[in-house]
């Protein structure tokens, strides 16, 4: 029984019944109890009801153990973490960062954050103990698949943001300086590079300028090098190749072998020298197309246009030439002067040294200026078409045409001949002909030789080459002229605000012009007749030829207008003997842009050019048209400079000599001068010389002329109101308008003093005629003003009228100020005064 009574199980007491929390009711003795008693109490204020509260299923047949080793393991985590937070820095090595001492006299050291190993990664032990927890939870805690997926989803997008940052974010945090040093380690590592590549550049330029066959293969190494990616080592590249490409590249045309040539047997020299050519000329080209490439870059652009310009200009008759002509003519318009200058410099090298390419770059680039001309509907820069002035051609390329029809005339009259000698050779023995047939094969192979050895171009080439660039040009120069006729016609068609306003511009006009000034004796005589229609109708200004009134639309400045007059004279000259045509036209429209000239808006020296080619070198004058040019030369002469007047005055000077009868209107007869002409009624206002009655007026301008600042001009004068009285006196006049007109240029121009001009005025009473090369003489001689004394005195002079005009205006609006507070005034009194009686 005893042991039966010791196996007895003593059971613990049982629990109280479950009470729920809505039936549990707090008394107020409680609440004393527990506010008296705080100290026992403070164990319910610490509970973290969080956890208490966390809803956990339980799994069925889960051991108790379990679920206690699962809570030690999270308590255990906690303490971790509270741990590493509380070594939230570390001190730095004293080497690596310099101390900071403060004013009372501590001294700190920096610190920088530890970093945790969470952050870049979990640890082993924090693997496994995670996996641990993993493990423990799920055999406790039931996870849902929503729940795990967004888990991963999150843990592999810090993973990855993570691995980007780490090493950068170790090596910052746990040394500063390391990222200085990397970025100085970069900079000179870039610095070695550099340096590198460029002695890279000069070692294979040299080796290539030393022995060329030897190391022809450097070439593509060097080649390889101008692709870099730092800007530097590409301009260094093309401009080292450019160098050796100068330097080495051989005075002929590579061919390269064919297909057949290739299947030969040859000797090694042979295979030496084609791999030397082939290896040159891939390297060229790559080199070409490199610049090509790079010529549509900003930053590349004047590098690369000057390598194709030097390259074009030093060796023209090399392979790819038609793709250097295209890149330098497609820049010869640029809106850049640097490289605008640089393409006209190199085409007009081309035009002059035709020795270096045999005429053939010539023609092409004259060819791709007349397509662009034509593409740009004629809207370039002048610069494009000047170049066409550097030009030459044979003095008798243009009586081309006539000698080919006499040597047509030749052939037939030589065919008869023929016929004799033909019944003649078959009458002679086979032995004579043969060797007849042997001498002529002999001696064409020595002509052929010597023309081989002697690098001298053929006659016939040269001849059709040149009648081919001639050809182009003036198709260019037609293009201009016909383009700014039609946009004259439509320019008043266009309205301003719309783009063909734009129409009217012709940049192009004044160069082709000059070009058909230059090239007059070799136009062809079937298109004079186009010409000169096309002359007369822009020397009008736009309007017909017959209208001349002011109303009628000019759209051409005085200079291009006056141009136009003087390449009509120049071809009239020219071609004198085949050509006839009428140029009382443009005497009248000379006549009228005398008038119409302004000398800080038009250019003088075509002023003074007209005057001499169209009035003094012209032998035919019309005693009317000349006393009516006359006349209207010295009203010019009034209100002009010095240089336009002094070649207004030599004109007239000339003229008078020429046509004695004019020098009536040096007379001052009491009838009004003479009236000898025509009508004898003067009209200053007539747009025709032949009808001004000019010979019914007098040249009073002389006396106002002969009293003028300057002493050549009044020299000039003087001399030329004497005329009337010497009429046996011989008078030489050896300068022109133009040379006149550069002489007292307002660049060379020099004021005379007032000494010069008191003894010039004692030579003139004395009677000392002086002819205009003396004046001008005198001009030279005699000392000079201060020009900036005189401009100084007249700046004085219109600053004292504009005071006194200020001060005048000033008193105005001061009377008018005053007139105004004294009406104000009265009408307060009156306003006062009817106040009063109202009150």
């Amino acid at each position: 029984m005893g042991k039966k009574e010791k196996q007895k199980i003593v059971l613990p007491p049982e629990l109280p019944p479950e009470t729920l929390d809505d039936e549990v009711e707090v008394s107020d003795e409680d609440l004393e109890f527990v506010k008296e008693n705080s100290e026992y109490a403070g164990l319910f204020s610490t509970l973290d009801t969080t956890s208490i509260t966390k809803h956990v299923t339980r799994v069925a047949n889960a051991k108790e153990d379990a679920l206690e080793a699962l809570y030690e393991q999270r308590s255990r985590k906690k303490a971790k973490k509270e741990e590493k937070e509380e070594e939230s820095g570390l001190e730095v090595d004293r080497v690596d960062a310099l101390p900071v001492k403060t004013l009372d006299g501590q001294i700190y050291y920096r610190t920088v954050p530890k970093t945790s190993k969470s952050e870049n990664g979990p640890s082993e032990e924090e693997t496994g103990g995670d996996d641990e927890d993993a493990s423990a939870d799920k055999g406790l805690v039931k996870v849902t698949k929503a729940e795990r997926r967004l888990k991963l989803k999150k843990l592999k997008k810090e993973a990855k943001k993570q691995g980007k940052e780490v090493a950068q974010t170790e090596v910052q945090q746990q040394n500063p300086q390391a990222a200085v040093l990397a970025e100085v380690k970069e900079d000179l590592t870039a610095e070695e590079t550099f340096e590198s590549k460029k002695c890279k550049l000069a070692e294979l330029g040299n080796a290539l300028l030393t022995d060329p066959e030897s190391n022809i293969k450097f070439l593509k190494e060097m080649v390889q090098i101008s692709k870099d990616n730092d800007h530097s080592i590409v301009k260094l590249g093309l401009l080292s190749l450019l160098a050796v490409f100068r330097d080495i590249i051989p005075g002929y045309r590579i061919r390269l072998p064919t297909e057949k040539e290739l299947e030969m047997k040859v000797s090694k020299t042979v295979r030496k020298t084609r791999y030397y050519e082939s290896t040159l000329l891939s390297a060229y080209k790559a080199y070409i197309q490199r610049l090509i490439a790079l010529e549509k870059q900003t930053s590349f652009q004047n590098v690369a246009i000057r390598c194709v310009c030097t390259l074009l200009d030093a060796h023209p008759h090399f392979n790819f030439r038609e793709n250097l002509l295209g890149a330098v003519i497609s820049k010869i318009s640029s809106t850049n002067d640097t490289i605008r200058k640089l393409c006209c410099s190199t085409i007009k090298s081309l035009f002059i040294n035709e020795g270096k390419h045999g005429g053939e770059a010539t023609v092409e680039a004259v060819r791709l200026i007349a397509d662009h001309v034509k593409a740009y509907n004629c809207q370039m820069h002048p610069d494009s078409i000047e170049v066409f002035l550097s030009l030459s051609f044979d003095e008798d390329l243009g009586k081309s045409s006539r000698t080919d029809k006499d040597q047509k005339g030749k052939i037939k009259g030589n065919k008869k001949r023929k016929n004799l000698e033909t019944s003649k050779q078959l009458q002679e023995n086979d032995r004579k002909k043969s060797r007849r047939e042997l001498m002529s094969k002999t001696r064409e192979e020595v002509e052929a030789d010597y023309k081989a050895a002697s690098f001298t171009q053929d006659v016939t080439e040269r001849r059709q080459m040149q009648s081919e660039t001639l050809s182009a040009v003036f198709e260019t120069y037609f293009r201009i002229l016909k383009n700014t006729k039609e946009s004259m016609v439509a320019r008043p068609e266009a309205d301003l605000g719309s783009p063909s306003a734009a129409v009217g511009s012709h940049p192009l006009l004044a160069p082709c012009l000059k070009g058909l000034g230059k090239f007059s004796h070799l136009i062809d005589l079937d298109f004079m007749g186009d010409l000169m229609n096309h002359l007369k109708i822009l020397a009008s200004g736009g309007s017909n030829s017959g209208d001349t009134s002011e109303k009628s639309p000019k759209y051409l400045t005085v200079s291009e207008r006056l141009q136009c007059c003087i390449v009509a004279f120049k071809v009239m000259r020219n071609n004198l003997d085949a050509l006839k045509v009428d140029l009382q036209d443009f005497f009248v429209h000379l006549y009228n842009l005398i008038l119409e000239y302004r000398p800080a808006r038009d250019q003088g020296e075509v002023l003074a050019e007209a005057l001499k080619i169209m009035l003094c070198e012209d032998k035919q004058h019309d005693m009317q048209k000349t006393a009516a040019f006359v006349k209207r030369l010295a009203t010019l002469a009034l209100h002009l400079g010095s240089a336009e007047s002094m070649a207004a005055l030599v004109a007239v000077k000339q003229l008078l000599l020429k046509n004695v009868k004019c020098r009536n209107l040096l007379e001052n007869d009491t009838g009004g001068g003479s009236v000898s002409g025509m009508i004898a009624k003067y009209q200053p206002y007539s747009t025709d010389p032949n009808l001004s009655g000019a010979l019914a007026s007098v040249l009073w301008e002389l006396s106002l002329l002969s009293r003028h600042y300057y002493p050549a001009i009044s020299t000039m004068a003087s001399s030329i109101s004497t005329m009337s009285s010497s009429p046996n006196q011989v008078f030489l006049s050896v300068v022109s308008p133009q040379q006149a007109f550069k002489d007292f240029s307002l660049e060379k121009e020099s004021f005379a003093s007032q000494s010069g001009i008191s003894k010039l005025n004692v030579k003139r009473k004395r009677g000392n005629d002086s002819s205009t090369s003396s004046g001008i003489k005198s001009a030279s001689v005699s000392s000079s003003f201060d020009e900036d004394e005189v401009r100084r005195k007249l700046s004085d002079h219109f600053t004292i009228l504009a005071d006194i005009k200020k001060n005048e205006r000033l008193r105005r609006e001061l009377d008018r100020t005053n007139l105004e507070l004294q009406l104000y005034e009265q009408y307060k009194k009156q306003k006062m005064q009817r106040s009063k009686a109202a009150a």
